[in-house]
């Protein structure tokens, strides 16, 4: 009898300590999760909408993370860095292809510059196709060559417009990124006739990549209609600086 009442006493204790736990765990996960979230936002010291065909430029620091939001889908972004302490060094296509073995960029890729630096690092992508690096930016003077449409400024413009800040100007450009931008290149090396396929990302894919160096970053949200990268009707894109 006295056995039975212990046993039973103990039970209602580890039930009561149990329903207490419970509560705890559910207040403590509740809790970090509003930690987490105080902590994103006061990481957060940039957050800007960019409208559809327009450039954009910043400094973004050593150990600054920057990211890309696709807002509506398949909007090309096209994309430059410097070191933002020699402009002369610039992202460099050959060395990052060579070093990753890829003609595509994606989570891992380093950016490299022409004195083979690493520059930005790929920390995060939501997509699942790539980033192309080989088709370059459009211009007034490519869309009158491949689609027969004068007088339709592009990437290039917008790409003169932010370096001009800078004192820097048409030499400056390379052969950029476009990110959320897909190039086909089949077996035997041949494209698609128009180059740019529609591209696969959705609304909100982004990519974020990290400084690994202060880094001058220049972004054409791309205007271009006249082939399918952007389904023929640009939309604007959402930029975000993270510090570590």
């Amino acid at each position: 009898m006295g056995n039975t009442w212990v046993r039973t006493c103990w039970f209602s204790r580890f039930c009561i300590l149990d329903s207490e736990w419970s509560i705890f765990i559910e207040f403590l996960v509740l809790n970090l999760s509003e930690i987490k979230t105080l902590t994103s936002q006061r990481n957060l010291i940039h957050d800007e909408i960019i409208p559809a065909g327009s450039p954009w430029d910043a400094v973004v620091h050593r150990g600054q993370t920057l990211r890309i939001i696709d807002v509506h889908g398949r909007q090309g972004v096209d994309f430059l860095c410097y070191n933002a302490k020699n402009l002369s060094e610039r992202y460099h296509a050959p060395n990052t292809l060579k070093a990753a073995h890829n003609i595509r960029i994606a989570k891992g890729s380093i950016l490299y510059s022409d004195y083979a630096n690493s520059m930005m690092t790929v920390t995060a992508d939501t997509t699942s196709s790539g980033h192309d690096t080989i088709a370059g930016c459009c211009s007034s003077w490519s869309n009158e060559m491949l689609y027969c449409a004068p007088d339709t400024p592009g990437c290039r413009e917008n790409f003169l417009k932010s370096l001009a800040k800078y004192d820097r100007g048409w030499r400056d450009i390379v052969p950029n990124i476009n990110f959320f931008c897909t190039v086909p290149v089949y077996e035997d090396g041949a494209t698609e006739e128009s180059v740019f396929v529609e591209g696969s990302s959705v609304a909100g894919d982004y990519i974020e990549v990290r400084a690994e160096m202060d880094v001058l970053v220049i972004i054409s949200n791309c205007p271009q209609v006249n082939n399918p990268c952007n389904s023929g009707e640009p939309t604007e894109i959402e930029l975000k600086i993270y510090n570590p």
